[in-house]
């Protein structure tokens, strides 16, 4: 992140440090409980923001600490209400979050990295060279800005955040889990960790590890094939991290968590659409009591793929059902703007549309 020479991230700290801090600079110790009030509780952008602080105590924390926060450089509004914005850090540099209204949810899903290093053949992002991790903060203000545009624009408090936007959350697992303890914490956001979900193109060794820090939010796994030389084709990452290994891990964590996991399984016409397909993704279903998300494919630029027919969706949800295998069929939102699931790629080129209250 930029930051001015010799400075550091206010948000970096944790509470001990900037109650030293205060203390060092001879101010009383509750000083450091109103700041950290307006860091996270109130959200604050800015040192000046803080208006029950003296202006000298201000003018302090300015000298010593940097403040950098994300802005929305630019938005677009689906027609079916979905809003995809174009979030600018503090480098410069760019990543998108969407907020996705349905009739019963208001989700928020986020972005854990600029660009991406996994190529998954199917996903826009993975088109992108992965630049960096983004920071704790960095993610928590997205959350922030789209929860706020879910009242400004629909009066709909938001209700669920997914870890579903450019980048592998668990490459950056440190910033990830910092970001979610701030998002949950009364203190914070205060938002419950089960309206949570992290997605993962599944690296079994830091699924293991999520399972031994005893997470409390939701786990989906990205699969897509439930064979080996299916995924792997799709997927470089499952030449390291294969099916025996995500079942160990996925099972590891399910002990140690008590969570249930989701599959995520983009069904893609005349590659993983027979119900030879779903036959192996119900028994790997069986291995991890896991439950199934069916999404429809989004084309991308440059794309080899289509989405299944209507008529083999259909026979898919069927079959897993039969098994009894709870099974969601997750229809796409925001396709006109290249707001869906694996179409995040920076794209703005597009117009800015103006957003009107619904």
């Amino acid at each position: 992140m930029k930051a001015n020479a010799g400075k550091r991230n206010v948000r970096s700290l944790g509470f001990e440090d900037l109650s030293k801090w205060v203390s060092e600079i001879g101010e009383k110790s509750f000083r450091a409980k109103q700041i950290w009030e307006w860091i996270w509780g109130r959200q604050a952008r800015s040192f000046d923001e803080m208006t029950n602080l003296s202006i000298q105590l201000r003018t302090k924390l300015g000298n010593d600490f940097d403040f950098p926060v994300v802005s929305i450089d630019t938005f677009q509004v689906s027609r079916d209400r979905t809003i995809k914005n174009a979030f600018k850090l503090d480098d410069g540099n760019i990543v998108e979050g969407v907020l996705i209204p349905t009739e019963n949810r208001m989700t928020a899903c986020v972005s854990s990295q600029v660009g991406c290093s996994l190529t998954c053949a199917f996903c826009a992002t993975g088109k992108l060279e992965r630049i960096r991790n983004l920071e704790a903060e960095e993610i928590f203000d997205q959350v922030v800005m789209i929860r706020n545009q879910a009242m400004e624009n629909y009066g709909i408090p938001l209700s669920n955040i997914v870890y579903m936007g450019m980048g592998e959350p668990l490459l950056n697992y440190s910033n990830v889990l910092k970001s979610i303890e701030r998002i949950t914490a009364p203190d914070g956001l205060n938002m419950s960790p089960q309206r949570i979900t992290v997605s993962t193109a599944g690296i079994a060794k830091m699924i293991k590890k999520l399972g031994d820090d005893g997470v409390k939010f939701n786990l989906a796994l990205s699969l897509h094939a439930a064979n080996d030389a299916k995924r792997s084709k799709i997927m470089p990452i499952n030449e390291h991290n294969s099916l025996d290994a995500l079942e160990e891990a996925l099972n590891y964590f399910i002990v140690k968590t008590g969570t249930r996991v989701t599959f995520e399984y983009i069904v893609f016409r005349n590659f993983n659409d027979e119900l030879t397909d779903a036959k192996e993704l119900a028994d790997f279903c069986k291995k991890t009591k896991a439950k199934v998300n069916l999404i429809e494919y989004n084309p991308i630029d440059g794309g080899e793929f289509k989405n299944a027919s209507e008529d083999k969706l259909e026979a898919f949800k069927n079959y897993l059902e039969s098994k009894r295998i709870i099974v969601n069929v997750r229809r796409s939102r925001g396709k006109d703007i290249d707001a869906a699931c694996g179409q995040l790629a920076n794209k703005n080129e597009h117009a800015v549309v103006r957003l009107k209250k619904i």
